[in-house]
């Protein structure tokens, strides 16, 4: 199986090189070697890897940013995608797309499932719903996987910056009326993996699947367990979300059901905060290592 990464660089690539490597033969490009804004060198990037399946991790991702570069997250999170299906469908190759929580507008009492209706609130969120209408709109095999709250031990994420706040201030002050699902980018990037290699035994399934962690928290939750892990005492005070203004809207429910993906593909991811454990011990480790 020939495997054509984009994104390698970002939180989610960076551990599917790792994972999807075992599968076939990976060819992974970061930023270096494509650029997401080029929709035509983007198409000649895919033809010329020839792949079976392409994992589209690149995207614009900076969610408050979009709200003053529009046109720019549109090209880069909804056009590029749908450049990379058309690719796809003349190939017959399958497309892994990345999306996101923020399709929905978090009124919603429970957990969503795929085919909740979606109403975008900020910039961001309609760029990747229009990213899925494109993949869906061209005719190519795909999965659509939304996902929330990703975190990493590296790049730039809510995990890095509590760690990093916790040090220069005297208390934190975190959201504590949003209500979500913190998703460690090693997590994702294996059950992907796993995902794909079902694949070398049956047909995959075309669709949209939601990929998230079990449980459900808040960021101000999110914030005291990550202090928790990495045995920082610090008070954090839980604050609403009209006392943290930010440019974009946010949804007060982005929990995400991942009931269908255990059902289709019998893949259970753990709970968040098991896997936010294992993160922060591969954090600590790796700075004793070097």
């Amino acid at each position: 199986m020939r495997i054509l990464l984009l994104g390698k660089n970002g939180q989610i690539g960076w551990e599917l090189q790792r994972a999807l490597a075992p599968l076939g033969e990976l060819t992974a490009y970061g930023s270096d070697r494509f650029d997401l804004a080029n929709l035509d060198g983007l198409r000649d990037v895919v033809r010329a890897a020839g792949p079976d399946v392409i994992v589209n991790a690149a995207a614009h991702t900076a969610v408050d940013q979009a709200e003053t570069e529009s046109e720019l997250t549109h090209t880069l999170n909804a056009r590029a995608p749908g450049v990379i299906a058309e690719e796809a469908r003349r190939q017959g190759a399958l497309m892994v797309h990345y999306s996101t929580d923020y399709v929905f507008d978090g009124q919603k009492q429970t957990a969503y499932v795929e085919d909740d209706p979606v109403n975008p609130l900020n910039v961001y969120g309609h760029s990747k719903r229009a990213g899925e209408c494109a993949i869906a709109a061209s005719g190519c095999r795909y999965l659509v996987l939304r996902t929330s709250w990703v975190y990493s031990a590296r790049s730039s994420n809510f995990f890095l910056t509590i760690r990093r706040l916790a040090s220069e201030l005297n208390e934190l002050r975190v959201v504590a009326d949003q209500h979500g699902v913190p998703n460690w980018s090693r997590t994702l990037g294996e059950a992907t993996a796993a995902l794909l290699a079902t694949g070398l035994r049956r047909e995959w399934p075309t669709g949209t699947y939601h990929l998230s962690s079990r449980g459900q928290t808040t960021w101000h939750g999110f914030a005291q367990a990550i202090l928790e892990e990495l045995r920082i005492d610090k008070p954090v005070v839980p604050i609403r979300t009209d006392q943290f203004s930010r440019p974009a809207k946010r949804p007060p429910n982005a929990i995400l059901d991942s009931g269908k993906l255990e059902r289709d593909f019998g893949i259970l991811l753990p709970d968040w905060r098991q896997s936010l454990g294992l993160c922060v011990a591969d954090f600590l480790a790796g700075r004793q290592g070097g």
